[in-house]
C-alpha cells in the first residue's frame, strides 16, 4: 500500500510540471518556477541552542519570533526543554548575512526551564510584546518592556498557569474585550491513574474580567480534551466570531478525535458535533495552519501527522454554516507522507507547519517540520523537512531537496519571518538534541548561483486602543487579476508563534490594492501601493506609510 501511495505522489508531481518545460528539467523532475535557495547559518550566525530532555519533550521544542527592541527586524527567544529559554536579538543587515547576540532573560532561571513552546503576543496593549510560555507544570507569561526586558506578569494579572503538561496555545481578542482571551492546550495528564495512556488532560479557555489592566478569572474547562498538539482561532464560517480549532495526538487518546469548539462571547464554550456537520478525523494530529488559499473567504488547514498530512477544505456541498470539510491532499499533491529523498520507504512524521510564499510568484507554499518522535523503529528515521511550493494550478510540488533544507534533524518547532529585511522569507526550525537551523533565503536557484525572485510586501497593520496589533484582522492584497489573503492570528504551527510584518508576494505585479477588514468587521478603504515595500497602515488612516529598515 505504500509503495502504491508514493507512485501516486510522484505522479501527482510529475502532473504538475508545465507542457513546455525542457526535456531535462522534465528529467530531472525540476519545476519550472523559482526555487528558493538556503543557506544554513546558525553558527555562523551567533545561535548555539537544541531542544533537550526526556519522553516529556519528546514533543514541543518552540520558537517565538517578535521585535522585542523597536527597531522591527525580529528577535527569537527559543524553548530548551530541560535546558532554559534563550534570547537572541537581530542584529542581520540586507546582504551582509544573519547575525544574533545573546540575550540575558533577568527572570528566575527555574521559570526558564521546562518550556516546551513559546508564542508572543501583547496582552496589556502597551506597544511591547509580551510571551507566553507554555511548559511541563505551571506556564508562565513574560511581561515585555523597553530593550527585550520581560519580566513575570502572573501574580500582576491574575493567570493561573496551571499544573498540566502544556503544549498548544492560541489567542483571540473577543467582542468588546479589551485583552485578549488565551487557550492553552494540555497533553497527558501525567498524575491519573495508568498514565500516560488515554490518559489525556483537559485544555482551558483564560477570559479577561473587566477593568483598565489585564485580569484572568478562573479557567475555564475545555472538556473533553484529547492530547492537543495545536490549536488556532479561526473564523471558519465568516461569521466574524473566531471558533478554536484544536489538533489531537491519537496516540494516546481513547475515543478522541480533532475538534473545533464555538466561542461565543460571554457563552461556554460548545463542540461541533455530527448533527452540527463536523466529521470524526482521528490522526495523530500534531500541527495546524490556516490559509485562504484562493481568497474566496473561507480558509483551508494543513494538519500535520504520522503518516500523510490533511489538507481540508470546507465541502462546496455542504449546507451553510455547517463545519462539514474534505481532503484535498491527495489531490494537490501536498501529503508529504514518506521522506522525498533518501532510501526509507517508511512514514514521515510532521510536525510545525505553515503556509507562506517563498519565492515571491503570489502562490502560498506550504513548509512542513519533519522528523522522528524519537527512534521509533517503524516511522522514517531521515525524515528531512518539506518544501512544497505552490503552484499556478493549485498543486504542491516538493522542492525541500533543491532548496537546500533536507537535514538529517529532528525539526519541530519553526519560524517563517525575513530576518534581515531583504524581501525573502527566511527559516528557523528547533531541532530535538540538535541545534537549531537557521536557514537564510538567498534567492532563486540558477545552474549558476541565485537570482532575484518576484515583487513582495510586508505589511504591519496598528490601530488605537485595544487590540494595538489588529490580531484577528484579515488583509487583502490584489494586483491585476489576482487576491491574496492573509489573516493575522496568535496560534497555530506546533509550540511556535511569531508576530510582525505580514509578507505577501506579488509575483511580476510591481503595484497593489491593499484593503483591511479590521477584528470589528469595518472594512478600511482601498490602499494603492508599490510593491518591494514595507507598508504601515493604521486604522482610519487615508493612506498607508512606507518604512524603510535602519541599518544595524
Amino acid at each position: 500500500m505504500k509503495k502504491e501511495l508514493l507512485t501516486a505522489g510522484l505522479a501527482v508531481l510529475a502532473a504538475t510540471l508545465p507542457l513546455n518545460a525542457s526535456d531535462e528539467e522534465t528529467e530531472a523532475g525540476l519545476p519550472q518556477m523559482d526555487v528558493p535557495v538556503f543557506a544554513e547559518q546558525a553558527a555562523a550566525a551567533g545561535i548555539d541552542h537544541s531542544y533537550q530532555g526526556p519522553w516529556e519533550y519528546f514533543v514541543g521544542g518552540g520558537v517565538a519570533a517578535f521585535d522585542c527592541n523597536g527597531d522591527r527586524y525580529p528577535d527569537l527567544m527559543l524553548a530548551g526543554g530541560t535546558g532554559p529559554v534563550q534570547l537572541y536579538v537581530n542584529e542581520s543587515q540586507a546582504a551582509e548575512g544573519l547575525r544574533f547576540s545573546k540575550r540575558d532573560i533577568a527572570v528566575s532561571q527555574s521559570d526558564l526551564e521546562k518550556v516546551t513552546g513559546l508564542y508572543p503576543i501583547d496582552i496589556d496593549n502597551d506597544g511591547y510584546k509580551d510571551v507566553v510560555l507554555l511548559r511541563v507544570g505551571r506556564n508562565i507569561v513574560l511581561k515585555g518592556g523597553p530593550d527585550c526586558t520581560f519580566e513575570p506578569a502572573n501574580k500582576e494579572w491574575a493567570i493561573d498557569g496551571g499544573r498540566a503538561w502544556t503544549t498548544a496555545f492560541a489567542a483571540t481578542f473577543e467582542a468588546d474585550n479589551a485583552f485578549p482571551t488565551l487557550a492553552f492546550g494540555n497533553y497527558v495528564d501525567r498524575s491519573a491513574p495508568g498514565s500516560p495512556w488515554g490518559t489525556c488532560h483537559d485544555n482551558v479557555l483564560l477570559r479577561p474580567s473587566d477593568g483598565e489592566q489585564p485580569s484572568y478569572g478562573e479557567p475555564y474547562v475545555l472538556t473533553p480534551g484529547f492530547c492537543a498538539l495545536s490549536m488556532i482561532f479561526t473564523d471558519w464560517n465568516r461569521s466574524g466570531t473566531p471558533a478554536l480549532r484544536i489538533t489531537n495526538d491519537r496516540h494516546y487518546y481513547r475515543g478522541g478525535e480533532e475538534q473545533l469548539w464555538r466561542v461565543d462571547p460571554g457563552k461556554p464554550a460548545r463542540l461541533y458535533r455530527r448533527s452540527d456537520g463536523w466529521r470524526r478525523v482521528s490522526i495523530w494530529g500534531m500541527g495546524i495552519a490556516e490559509a485562504d488559499i484562493n481568497a474566496d473567504g473561507y480558509p483551508e488547514y494543513a494538519l500535520t501527522s504520522m503518516g500523510d498530512t490533511k489538507l481540508q477544505t470546507l465541502d462546496e456541498e455542504a449546507e451553510e454554516g455547517r463545519p462539514v470539510y474534505r481532503d484535498i491532499a491527495y489531490e494537490r499533491g501536498a501529503t508529504a507522507h514518506v521522506p522525498y529523498t533518501g532510501s526509507e520507504n517508511k512514514p514521515s512524521t510532521g510536525w510545525h507547519t505553515e503556509f507562506a510564499d517563498f519565492n515571491n510568484d503570489g502562490e502560498l507554499d506550504l513548509y512542513i517540520a519533519k522528523g522522528n518522535v524519537e527512534a521509533m523503529p517503524d516511522f522514517a528515521s531521515f525524515d528531512p523537512d518539506n518544501l512544497l511550493l505552490g503552484a499556478h494550478d493549485g498543486s504542491f510540488v516538493e522542492t525541500g531537496h533543491l532548496a537546500g533544507i533536507d537535514l538529517d534533524r529532528r525539526g519541530r518547532g519553526a519560524a517563517i519571518v525575513d530576518f534581515d529585511l531583504d524581501g525573502y522569507l527566511d527559516l528557523l526550525v528547533v531541532n530535538r538534541e540538535a541545534p537549531v537551523s537557521l536557514f537564510h533565503n538567498r534567492g532563486g536557484r540558477t545552474e549558476w548561483g541565485t537570482r532575484p525572485m518576484g515583487n513582495w510586501l510586508q505589511i504591519e497593520l496598528s490601530q488605537d486602543g485595544d487590540n494595538r496589533n489588529a490580531v484577528g484582522a484579515t488583509i487583502l492584497v490584489k494586483s491585476g487579476n489576482e487576491t491574496r489573503s492573509r489573516r493575522i492570528q496568535s496560534g497555530g504551527g506546533h509550540a511556535s508563534g511569531h508576530s510582525g510584518f505580514i509578507h505577501v508576494g506579488t509575483g511580476v505585479a510591481e503595484r497593489a490594492q491593499i484593503r483591511v477588514q479590521w477584528p470589528d468587521g469595518e472594512w478600511s478603504a482601498p490602499y494603492r501601493v508599490f510593491a518591494n515595500n514595507f507598508v504601515m497602515i493604521e486604522k482610519g488612516a487615508t493612506e498607508a506609510r512606507y518604512w524603510y529598515p535602519a541599518q544595524h
